[in-house]
């Protein structure tokens, strides 16, 4: 069992302290979702490890006809729907092997606080739910890894006690502005990284001829689509005819 003042680490940490692709995807994970240092990407991943792993198991003692695999494997799939992870219906243990990393990032409080429009930034989410800003159906939560339910998604409000509960409060008032400006600026640096790598990288050919853009470039489109989703009501006003030839 052990000292309760000593629990277990409850993450993995990587195989090999220096993989020059995992570190970087692991700074670009770490700077988008705001998150305070690489702990808490490797938490997120040793739980999709755990839920990996459990899929792995079920579908090698369904093929054996087990009853109680059965119910094991309806389990895991209401978990993962729950918070938000699959479908209600119609997921399969094949799914639960598919889940990424970011798909679980995504369903973080801090996240969805920034998704929501509550705050301009993932750091200046990660504040406001530290100083207790921020309630979910009431209550209080200051814990910015907490997973959301699907139930909890749409109660996230400002605490009752907060001074950003006044609408013109300066943050309430600049925060959509900044939200659009940063979703105007990662339109422009995904359009210009595909536009580089049609172009064959221009990199001088380093990584295969920027075989690393259209990951990064849809990633950044997907980022805009959620924000302009979720914050902007109105389509964004036109571009400058000048910003349109670069």
């Amino acid at each position: 069992m052990g000292d309760p003042k000593f629990p277990r680490r409850s993450y993995d940490t990587p195989s090999h302290p220096w993989q020059g692709e995992r570190i970087k995807e692991e700074h670009a994970l770490v700077k988008e979702f705001g998150l305070k240092n690489k702990r808490e990407l490797w938490k997120a991943k040793s739980i999709l490890r755990s839920y990996r792993k459990q899929s792995r198991e079920l579908q090698a003692r369904l093929r054996t006809g087990e009853e109680q695999a059965k119910v094991e494997t309806h389990n895991l799939l209401r978990s993962c729907a729950k918070i938000g992870l699959l479908p209600i219906e119609g997921a399969t243990l094949d799914d639960v092997l598919g889940l990424n990393t970011e798909t679980l990032l995504n369903r973080r409080l801090q996240t969805m606080v920034y998704r929501r429009g509550l705050a301009a930034s993932p750091n200046q989410a990660r504040q406001m739910i530290f100083h207790g800003h921020v309630s979910i159906d009431g209550r209080k939560v200051t814990i910015p890894g907490y997973i959301l339910t699907r139930a909890e998604e749409e109660k996230i409000t400002y605490n009752f006690s907060s001074p950003f509960n006044d609408e013109m409060h300066p943050l309430r008032i600049e925060a959509p502005k900044v939200i659009e400006a940063r979703a105007r600026r990662a339109a422009r640096e995904a359009r210009r990284e595909r536009e580089e790598d049609q172009r064959g990288g221009g990199r001088g050919g380093r990584g295969g001829g920027g075989r690393g853009f259209p990951r990064k470039a849809t990633r950044a489109v997907e980022r805009v689509k959620e924000v302009t989703d979720t914050v902007v009501s109105t389509d964004l006003p036109e571009r400058p005819a000048e910003t349109k030839e670069e």
